[in-house]
């Protein structure tokens, strides 16, 4: 099998999980975030991108 280079996005915690629900919290928390502002990479997969459509209020796409 070739090895396929995956594209790879950072995603950018930009609001607080003050008020947020308990779903949403452990969602953040499975893509790494902990705190406000702080980035993460990840690969631009089916899995990752819907856990970043499902919290897309609070986080970012940063290139």
């Amino acid at each position: 099998m070739a090895n396929k280079k995956s594209e790879m996005i950072k995603i950018k915690l930009v609001r607080s999980l003050i008020g947020t629900s308990d779903k949403q919290r452990k969602v953040v928390r499975g893509l790494g975030l902990t705190k406000k502002d702080q980035v993460v990479e990840h690969a631009a997969s089916a899995t990752i991108m819907g856990m970043v459509n499902k919290v897309s209020h609070l986080v970012e796409v940063v290139k």
